[in-house]
């Protein structure tokens, strides 16, 4: 039996781990003790396997992850100000299918959006959609998309989100059109999906930044009132792990 038209079939419908493994197979003289159902089954498995690997790294992709981040890879230790525990259970990611919300908060450089994309990973590889945005960038996009009436598209496709990551929420004035476009997005995810925010201003503050009463009640209403909340605590990351000496005064 000619092997190569065979292989070319399999990379004609686009069955690359099927075709990798039969080649292993072929290879390795041991796989002629198994049954041939046994064969197909290995086989089988492994394009199953491959193409949920793939899903996973494109649903990793689509995220937009600012920095490489997982769980595995948090500092947990005391003086960080979370439970270990809590942490993990968090990464089962039962939130996100009970559409709740996440409240990052902490200092500059506490490891808000290390925490944020950790969480937004655990998720990607729990096959849910992520997408991290800074705040003011989301908002740029929304502004824009005003301009070139792609609008009710971009609003369609955070909607769809399983899980929207906001960082730097709050950190810069927000005008009533941007807070508008927040009541928009949030609205259409509200009880449906779930979002992180992740902010260094206290959620107390949050309220006085809103340029309308009104809109910042509501805005606020659809994400506060459903979240967990995880406060980091300790020095900056970032003046932990620079390579160069801070002064003490």
């Amino acid at each position: 039996m000619l092997i190569q038209p065979l292989l070319d079939k399999l990379t004609q419908l686009r069955l690359p781990a099927f075709r990798d493994g039969l080649q292993e197979q072929i290879a390795n003289p041991q796989y002629a003790e198994l049954a041939f159902e046994e064969r197909l089954a290995l086989l089988v498995d492994r394009e199953c396997s491959g193409r949920t690997d793939r899903r996973t790294q494109r649903r990793i992709h689509l995220a937009n992850f600012p920095l490489p981040a997982a769980i595995e890879d948090l500092d947990l230790s005391s003086g960080r100000g979370l439970d270990r525990r809590f942490i993990l259970e968090m990464a089962q990611c039962l939130w996100v299918a009970s559409h709740l919300n996440i409240l990052v908060l902490g200092p500059t450089g506490g490891g808000k959006t290390f925490l944020a994309c950790a969480l937004g990973l655990a998720a990607a590889r729990s096959n849910y959609s992520v997408r991290y945005f800074r705040t003011s960038r989301l908002l740029y996009q929304l502004a824009q998309s005003h301009l070139d009436g792609s609008y009710p598209a971009l609003l369609a496709g955070l909607a769809k989100l399983d899980l929207l990551i906001l960082d730097d929420w709050m950190r810069d004035p927000v005008t009533p059109p941007s807070a508008q476009d927040l009541l928009e997005v949030l609205d259409d995810r509200f009880g449906r999906v779930s979002t992180i925010v992740a902010s260094q201003v206290p959620v107390a503050d949050w309220f006085a930044r809103f340029p309308d009463p009104t809109l910042g009640d509501a805005i606020l209403d659809r994400i506060v009132h459903n979240a967990y909340r995880l406060n980091l605590e300790g020095e900056s990351r970032r003046k932990t792990r620079s390579a160069i000496p801070m002064s003490s005064t």
